[in-house]
């Protein structure tokens, strides 16, 4: 149900219908709008990645980062993570069916961002 702002007689405002917890936008946002987050599920789209080359394809991430967060969206059950060799460890991530349920909204924003040249101020 969408909130409306009404005014009453006197001229004062109520509100109806106020979120009372996270939105759906805003559990979308959490999932997938987590630093580095989107940015994994995007090199995740095409085949399963392994940690070394992830980590290399998102340049300004640390190992610490990439790690947590895949943890995180293995967590949510958006990545699957498969050991493919115990001496040396090697993994590869890939998304599962709800993680590639992402890709055309990151997609979308993708193409938003670039069309409109959206710069991040770093302060």
């Amino acid at each position: 149900m969408e909130s409306s702002i009404k005014t009453d007689s006197k001229g004062r405002k109520k509100v109806y219908n106020a979120c009372m917890e996270p939105c759906a936008i805003e559990k979308g946002m959490r999932l997938i709008g987590g630093k580095w987050k989107g940015s994994i599920i995007y090199h995740l789209k095409d085949e399963p990645v392994r940690f070394n080359d992830l980590t290399r394809m998102l340049g300004g991430a640390t190992k610490k980062m990439v790690d947590q967060r895949l943890k995180e969206l293995e967590d949510e059950g958006m990545v699957i993570r498969k050991v493919i060799s115990d001496r040396p460890i090697a993994v590869t991530y890939e998304l599962t069916d709800f993680g590639k349920s992402a890709l055309h909204i990151l997609e979308e924003l993708r193409i938003w961002s670039e069309s409109n040249d959206v710069q991040i101020n770093s302060k």
